[in-house]
């Protein structure tokens, strides 16, 4: 059993993460996430995907990026897609 370094419970089926060369012992993904999961720069949400990074600082989409004067960076690689409207 491992004891959850967010919410302090002691759970048989607790997982270990390690980022950046620490261990951290969770009981739910959630707690990972809460825990170590970067935040937006912009719009501080928590980043779950892959969001962007640039010089170090982390932006969960291109327009968080934008927003902050950082340039040049886009979600998707590729023909622009437009979105189907429906009539």
């Amino acid at each position: 059993m491992g004891i959850c370094e967010k919410c302090g419970n002691d759970y048989d089926k607790s997982f270990d993460v390690i980022a950046a060369g620490v261990r951290h012992t969770f009981d739910s993904f959630e707690c990972a996430i809460s825990a170590i999961a970067p935040r937006c720069e912009h719009c501080d949400c928590t980043i779950i995907g892959h969001g962007v990074e640039v010089n170090g600082q982390f932006y969960c989409c291109a327009s968080c990026a934008e927003h902050e004067g950082q340039d040049g960076l886009r979600d998707r690689i590729g023909e622009r897609v437009e979105p189907i409207v429906a009539s």
